[in-house]
């Protein structure tokens, strides 16, 4: 168990090293204490919201440092990242070489609107697997929605009248997708992170935005990318 000087150095800190939101101290059901910035259903054993990444932050056994882990620790007092892009999270120990892809899921309506707006079916998969790994009901805190995470303004302006419509979701995502391949070029890495960050900071930056999460996101989405055109 931590040592209570311990625990409050580690409470201390979390305002500055969550992403974002207000640090509380929640007791689940079944008596563990979490630091978190995300919504937690106490009357539930210890969980977060399965649309986030989510990255256990602990105590070392020296006392003096962290260790993140994305499996949740045995014992002693944790604090929980929760990160709302399923691939954002720089933290994160998931081997995107060796994730389990998903082939198989929404497979003809990838192809159909992959070939609708002429971009590659597998980059498709690879952003759908980064944003929400195939949770059609996925919900960001910031309000993103579905499968390709479309923010409500955007899924408007896409002609998206239900963001949690599969169909309607791969299509909007797909077409914007393919009007930010456009603006950039065809740059992959330009458009991805444009995706994650706004065409806006891109075209700011010149480039991919100085981000950590943006940087990881472009990294893993290239990852994706190439593995899932290797099984196409």
């Amino acid at each position: 168990m931590i040592k209570p000087i311990y625990l409050s150095l580690f409470v201390l800190l979390l305002t500055n090293d969550l992403l974002a939101g207000d640090v509380k101290q929640v007791r689940n059901s079944d008596g563990v204490v979490e630091f978190t910035n995300a919504d937690v259903d106490v009357r539930k054993p210890t969980s977060i919201n399965r649309n986030k990444t989510i990255i256990y932050k602990s105590l070392s056994n020296d006392g003096e440092s962290f260790s993140f882990s994305d499996q949740k620790p045995l014992n002693g007092n944790f604090e929980v990242l929760a990160y709302d892009c399923y691939a954002c999270n720089p933290t994160s120990n998931i081997n995107w070489h060796t994730i389990s892809l998903n082939t198989a899921d929404y497979a003809d309506t990838v192809k159909t609107m992959a070939r609708k707006y002429k971009v590659d079916a597998a980059l498709v998969r690879a952003v759908i697997h980064a944003e929400s790994a195939f949770n059609a009901k996925a919900l960001s805190k910031k309000g993103a929605q579905g499968l390709m995470q479309l923010m409500p303004g955007t899924a408007k302006d896409l002609g998206v009248t239900n963001a949690f419509d599969i169909q309607q979701n791969i299509e909007g995502g797909v077409k914007y997708l393919a009007g930010l391949l456009d603006t950039f070029n065809g740059d992959i890495k330009l458009a991805t992170a444009a995706y994650n960050a706004g065409p806006g900071a891109v075209q700011r930056y010149k480039g991919i935005p100085p981000y950590a999460e943006t940087e990881v996101y472009v990294e893993r989405v290239g990852i994706l990318h190439q593995r899932y055109g290797q099984e196409s």
